[in-house]
Parts: C-alpha cells; sequence; structure tokens
C-alpha cells in the first residue's frame, strides 16, 4: 500500500537538518481514501517495514520518501531526487 504525503507539521527551534523539523506528516491512501496524520517516526517505521509513500509536485510528478539516519542517530524521512530543482517534501503545506 503507498501513500501520499500531502502535508508536514514542524517544530520550531533550530534544526542542522531541516527534515528531522518535520514533527508530524499528514497522507492519504488515494486508493481506499482513508487519511490520516502520524509521526515522523511512524512514517519512518512504516517505510522501514516495506510500505511506501510519496509526494507529488504541482504537475504531478512524484518523488518517493525513503528512510535516513543522522550522523547522531536521528531518524527522519526524506525524499529522491526527481525532475524539480525544489524539495518537494519540505515545500509542501503546514497541517
Amino acid at each position: 500500500m503507498a501513500v501520499k504525503i500531502t502535508c508536514i507539521k514542524k517544530d520550531g527551534g533550530f534544526h542542522e537538518n531541516p527534515y528531522t523539523a518535520i514533527t508530524d506528516l499528514g497522507w492519504i491512501n488515494e486508493t481506499t481514501g482513508k487519511t490520516g496524520l502520524s509521526t515522523r517516526l511512524q512514517i519512518y517505521d512504516y517505510l522501514k517495514d516495506g510500505g511506501e509513500a510519496y509526494v507529488t509536485d504541482y504537475v504531478g510528478n512524484k518523488a518517493k520518501l525513503v528512510t535516513a539516519e543522522t550522523a547522531r542517530g536521528t531518524k527522519y524521512v526524506k525524499t529522491l531526487p526527481d525532475k524539480t530543482t525544489t524539495d518537494n517534501l519540505l515545500s509542501l503545506k503546514e497541517c
């Protein structure tokens, strides 16, 4: 099952890595219509367990979400590069 990430929530404060500022991600399963809001770690675990998630840009190109970890061990998700020069995940609206 793949979900489309529709929005993000960020916490305040300074973050060396902008992805780790994301606290929650909103999503929709376009097959079932189910929507939800999950923490960054819940999405990380979902991807690690074989789930798929993506972000679309304004023209419909899909960018796949993958897991990553900082040098200090903070788990987060990010998009793989696609045809756009902007970051698809960080460009999403606030939930």
